[in-house]
């Protein structure tokens, strides 16, 4: 079959999807609510359905009466237990699979039960409608006449008692259709390779000769595999190496601060960028619409969402709110009920809502990584915002960084502790530190009140890290490639200390 008519049958397929979207778009509370009220009822006979009384439940009231908010830590022992092979304890069917998260706030692995239900209801279904929806807004698209080059943290699956842990993308490989390596590079042998070094060199090999029209990763690591690819090819930009790229889908860390270095090795104006949110624990939001840095909230996959205002979290007068009772602007810690088992959790992430009708947010960070101990609430969005502001204005490039506090002794002020790797360093140092701070103080106005005549902060400490310092950090840590990411931002020192010492 030519590729042109395949790409007609796909865009076909894909668009009819568009109708489902529009019911969760014109109802989302209906739509949530009917949702949470069938997970319960799928869940009675469990036994966490039975030890809070599900099949009682017939309210979003009730069910957060009687159903408390769990982190990781208070659900490791049930998932332990089905890891060994026992079933029905949250979720009625066997779970076979547990994705080892590759967080940065504990070192100890999460390992994040994903259900058949999960990987196709949720996982599977949002890779066809991140399709669709690009499809939607770009009729003249091309995508299916080439293929995708997918860049995940794969690494091996490891089996014990029955069940298999491993990467999520390695599951996500694994479970994938026949027919979807088709239409990927490189093939499931190289992806699935677990030395990250040989591994990088394997997938430039291989892509650079096939025709790929589309990207899609964690943008940090991304750009190192295409600047492989550039000094292999020793082209000046990447549509010499494949002309028909059209479109980047990325996530998993913010793309501010790396924006402009992708613009520089793609300069087609009208070359596409799609930025999801998704976790281990579930896929949650889409951009929907061209040129914008707003995620649709996906609402028919099995979550349930609900939120605690930041300003609540971890206070005595914490409080659970559910979608309907949102607001704009305001920064919320996610929590979710899963088709996975998992019961009002929290995944650690925060957003703000850009728009009610439909829902739309933006991720703004972790509730553990950010900076508070002086009261300044600094999370990573103002990071990373005030990161691409200066850089813009002083010519440089960040590859990464990590903060933390300087704590107050005897009459000292505290402060904050930066360390910068930079691509390209500021043309003026002193230049860039002063407009840092001062792009910190427009961003974050509880920072600003604490930098007021050096009240309570002193002006932040910034150093510059030597080349490849991060990369070297995440080896010693076992941390290279696909998933995983720097720290931040913190509110103790641990990390800095070690990146410090490694940097004299």
């Amino acid at each position: 079959m030519p590729i042109p008519i395949v790409n007609s049958i796909a865009s076909w397929i894909l668009k009819k999807r568009i109708h489902q979207i529009e019911l969760f778009l014109k109802y989302p509370n209906e739509v949530q609510n009917e949702l949470l009220l069938d997970l319960i009822e799928e869940a009675k006979d469990t036994e966490i359905g039975r030890q809070y009384g599900f099949p009682s439940i017939e309210s979003y009231e009730e069910f957060a009466n009687r159903v408390p908010i769990l982190a990781y830590e208070e659900y490791e022992a049930l998932i332990e237990r089905s890891r060994k092979g026992e079933n029905n304890i949250f979720w009625p069917k066997p779970i076979k699979w547990f994705a080892k998260s590759s967080g940065t706030t504990n070192s100890k692995s999460k390992f994040i039960p994903v259900s058949q239900d999960s990987l196709e209801d949720c996982h599977y279904a949002a890779g066809k409608d991140l399709l669709c929806l690009y499809l939607n807004n770009n009729e003249d698209s091309q995508l299916f006449t080439g293929k995708s080059l997918r860049l995940g943290g794969s690494k091996e699956l490891y089996e014990e008692n029955g069940t298999i842990f491993g990467d999520l993308s390695a599951i996500l490989i694994d479970n994938m259709p026949f027919w979807a390596e088709f239409s990927s590079t490189p093939s499931n042998k190289v992806s699935l390779m677990s030395d990250w070094e040989h591994k990088m060199q394997a997938i430039v090999d291989e892509t650079i000769k096939e025709n790929v029209t589309s990207l899609a990763g964690v943008p940090s690591w991304m750009l190192v595999l295409l600047n492989n690819v550039l000094e292999t090819t020793h082209k000046a930009n990447l549509f010499e190496v494949w002309p028909n790229l059209e479109a980047y889908f990325h996530g998993g860390v913010s793309f501010v601060p790396y924006i402009d270095q992708y613009k520089a090795i793609l300069p087609k104006s009208s070359f596409k960028y799609y930025e999801i949110y998704n976790a281990s624990e579930g896929f949650f939001a889409i951009q929907d619409q061209n040129n914008s840095s707003e995620l649709l909230l996906m609402l028919d996959y099995g979550i349930f969402y609900e939120f605690i205002p930041m300003d609540t979290y971890g206070t005595p007068k914490e409080k659970i709110i559910r979608l309907a009772d949102v607001e704009l602007g305001k920064n919320y810690a996610v929590i979710i009920t899963t088709n996975a088992g998992l019961w009002r959790y929290k995944i650690g992430d925060t957003v703000r809502f850009t728009s009610l009708k439909p829902y739309r947010v933006k991720v703004s960070g972790r509730t553990k990584h950010h900076i508070n101990v002086f009261g300044e609430e600094l999370i990573i969005e103002n990071a990373e915002n005030a990161l691409k502001d200066v850089c813009n204005i002083t010519k440089a490039e960040v590859v990464d960084y990590t903060a933390a506090p300087i704590f107050m002794k005897g009459n000292e002020k505290g402060a904050h502790e930066w360390i910068i790797e930079f691509k390209k360093h500021p043309e003026n140092f002193n230049q860039f530190k002063e407009l840092f701070d001062n792009k910190l103080k427009t961003l974050n106005s509880d920072y600003e009140a604490k930098r007021f005549n050096n009240i309570t902060l002193n002006k932040p400490t910034i150093h510059i890290a030597r080349k490849n310092l991060f990369y070297d950090w995440l080896k010693q840590n076992n941390k290279l490639g696909g998933q995983h990411k720097v720290p931040r931002l913190s509110n103790t020192r641990d990390y800095l200390e070690i990146l410090l010492e490694m940097n004299r």
